[in-house]
């Protein structure tokens, strides 16, 4: 909802379009919507009352909300605790010591111009035998106004980890990592690419 700039008051269009939608909407149970099942032959020991410590915790007042971020939902890249390359150059490339064999700035790009430029340098760095390359996102405007839906910070910052871990991308592109501050820390990533077959 948009505040008048003259005394901070929320306009009278949205205060009416608010009242539209909440005369509309009903009070969620939660209690129903997280009823545990226990059809199974054998509950585990201890596990109707892990259910129930769950159904209280979600119905706590006390808990403030938690904001969710919007875009799609994937599987995170940074999240995988599994290292696919070797542990030793990981070490090393996760402490800025590994020096990246390319570079793509992706700043002040659209979402329309830095998917086809991320692939066609990936794809090409790929075929060229390159290992280690970097690339460079940007960490994003804080553009959240506070209101009811959140904004994501960073979009493209984002988007790029989908992009690299879904395919073309994702059949040559081995780890992903968030790089060192000496190479521009949360606004760029170290791709680690599979190597080619000749």
């Amino acid at each position: 909802m948009r505040r008048s700039k003259k005394n901070g008051r929320i306009n009278e269009d949205d205060l009416a379009l608010w009242r539209k939608v909440t005369d509309r909407t009903e009070k969620l149970d939660l209690k129903s919507l997280f009823t545990p099942e226990i059809d199974s032959p054998r509950p585990s020991p201890g596990g109707l009352e892990r259910a129930k410590r769950a159904i209280s915790s979600t119905t706590r007042p006390s808990a403030p909300p938690r904001r969710t971020s919007p875009g799609p939902s994937f599987a995170d890249p940074l999240d995988s605790p599994s290292v696919q390359m070797d542990k030793k150059a990981f070490t090393r490339l996760k402490r800025g010591k590994l020096k990246p064999e390319g570079k793509l700035d992706l700043h002040g790009m659209t979402l329309d111009q830095a998917h086809p430029a991320l692939n066609r340098f990936i794809l090409r760095a790929h075929s060229e035998g390159k290992r280690l390359v970097l690339v460079v996102t940007g960490k994003g405007k804080h553009r959240d106004d506070g209101g009811p839906i959140p904004t994501r910070t960073g979009v493209l910052r984002h988007q790029v980890l989908h992009w690299l871990a879904t395919p073309p991308l994702s059949q040559v592109v081995m780890q992903v990592s968030q790089a060192h501050v000496s190479h521009g820390g949360g606004g760029a990533y170290y791709v680690y690419l599979r190597r080619a077959r000749r």
